[in-house]
């Protein structure tokens, strides 16, 4: 019972931290000027409204992929979970120092995809796009579970699949360009190599030690 009381602790801390950054950043910058990353190549790309379930979707992908990074040995969990720390602070620097945007496209048809991109992007202003959380996240999952041994093959293979799927789902619903998808992947790989080189998931781990739960 006091394990599965923590993991929720663990949950809920990253939880906050990620609203904390994404809305603390979005509402800091919004008067400063914002960089249009887009490149000729994103062009290329196809706009494909129906990916919107990806995008949506991997919400239930994250939950059950962070709960199973908690759930493995501590100094393991630790060592990810700092790892999404670091990262998201990361992103608020850039976010604050670097805001980004991009042109969406207009949305004329009346298909329920049409609509569902209409709901996106109103809940979803264009900011806080370099890098995309939405493809660090995802990639955190993958980096978190690649070398457990007690992971099924076919899971991690799924799960890797699925990163790379919402990183193109970023990009074919315009939520996304090219350069936030590989900032977001590179800062991943680096926050979690930066993590065990220097120990500091030793920091958070006496920090999730000291909480007491009854």
């Amino acid at each position: 019972m006091k394990q599965n009381k923590k993991i929720i602790v663990i949950l809920l801390l990253a939880f906050i931290w990620n609203q904390i950054v994404y809305t603390g950043a979005k509402y800091i910058a919004l008067s400063f000027h914002h960089y249009d990353m887009t490149l000729a190549i994103d062009q290329w790309i196809p706009f494909c409204p129906q990916s919107i379930v990806i995008y949506f979707g991997c919400y239930v992908f994250w939950i059950i992929n962070y709960y199973l990074c908690a759930k493995q040995d501590n100094i393991d969990s630790s060592i990810f979970f700092t790892s999404d720390i670091l990262s998201k602070a990361i992103c608020f620097i850039f976010f604050i120092l670097i805001p980004t945007t991009n042109i969406r496209p207009d949305i004329v048809g009346n298909s329920f995809w049409d609509e569902a991109m209409r709901f996106l992007y109103q809940i979803d202003a264009p900011y806080n796009l370099f890098p995309s959380i939405h493809c660090l996240v995802s990639w955190l999952c993958w980096i978190g579970l690649r070398k457990r041994k007690d992971i099924p093959k076919t899971y991690k293979t799924f799960t890797l699949i699925l990163a790379l799927l919402v990183c193109l789902s970023t990009l074919m619903t315009r939520q996304h360009v090219i350069v936030d998808c590989i900032s977001g992947i590179a800062l991943a790989e680096f926050s979690y190599w930066f993590t065990k080189k220097t120990k500091i998931y030793l920091v958070y781990d006496k920090l999730i030690k000291n909480i007491k739960i009854r």
